[in-house]
């Protein structure tokens, strides 16, 4: 058995009644369960159909996100997340940047990285030795001026924690960054990159190893040990190339509002919907969140 889940952007809620409804007879499926009116709906298929990929296109157009997925399993036991971009909107390094004087130039650095286009080791190292000799106290008026919270983003966290999830957060950016965003929004854990100080200035240095592709994979890999649970058990969320490893080896891997690279590698894509998209595809309800 199958569930369709149907939903669309919380701030401007659009799904109609009709809407679920006639795609629900089109595919002969029961009932249909609204998760909150107007936003998200779901309803149960007994097999995948094959048309499947151009409703999803058609949905798109109108605004509206839809995931097929195995009913059985669907409830995850942790969440692993992506913080630039995903738990927030910005990408910290950009933002970094743009104090220093040279925001365009990393930004479109950023970009290349996210798509694959470039090497993320290389790129990470380029970047930040722009950055060279910037002020130390710039992390935190970074942080508290120019970062803003993914909307839905607490209600995820919280929500998964309060019916027995481990959340952790698993950057390739900055640990300067992550323990502010984990512990403003309940990750039990953070895992980053660690950008080199000396003499209360940034040396252009990223303190080795650095954190990429592969570190999200070995983080996905020695949590769910730790706790002895399946990568089954996992929904992983992400935006970039970087974050695909995590995603393809979890048990439901959301790309959010992911780059086209990321996008073209991806069953599971949330366009419209926020964070709390992630709550609705394992059956939450509304009146479920915390």
């Amino acid at each position: 058995m199958y569930i369709v889940t149907l939903l669309t952007s919380p701030a401007k809620p659009s799904l109609s009644r009709e809407a679920v409804e006639a795609l629900r007879n089109a595919w002969g499926g029961g009932d249909a369960q609204w998760l909150s009116v107007g936003e998200a709906a779901e309803f149960v298929i007994e097999r995948a159909p094959a048309n499947g990929p151009q409703v999803w296109e058609a949905l798109q157009a109108e605004g509206i996100d839809m995931v097929i997925q195995p009913t059985e399993g669907r409830r995850k036991k942790m969440l692993l997340a992506d913080m630039d971009s995903t738990m927030i909107q910005q990408e910290c390094i950009d933002e970094l940047a743009a104090e220093a004087g040279v925001g365009a130039r990393v930004a479109e650095i950023t970009a290349k990285a996210m798509n694959g286009e470039l090497d993320f080791e290389g790129a990470i190292d380029e970047r930040v030795g722009l950055l060279k000799d910037l002020p130390e106290e710039i992390i935190d008026q970074v942080l508290n001026t120019r970062i803003d919270y993914m909307p839905g983003g607490k209600a995820l966290v919280q929500t998964m924690k309060a019916n027995g999830g481990y959340a952790a957060l698993v950057s390739g950016g900055f640990t300067a960054f992550t323990a502010k965003v984990a512990g403003e929004l309940g990750f039990d854990e953070n895992r980053a990159n660690t950008l080199e100080i000396a003499d209360g200035k940034l040396t252009g240095r990223v303190v080795r190893p650095i954190l990429g592709r592969e570190a999200k994979l070995d983080a996905l890999e020695e949590i769910t040990k730790t706790l002895g649970i399946e990568h089954a058990d996992v929904l992983a969320v992400g935006d970039g190339m970087n974050d695909l490893l995590m995603l393809a080896n979890a048990g439901t891997g959301v790309a959010l509002h992911g780059k086209p690279a990321l996008q073209a590698e991806c069953d599971v894509r949330i366009n419209h919907g926020d964070l709390t998209a992630l709550l609705y595809i394992q059956g939450y309800a509304k009146s479920e969140f915390a």
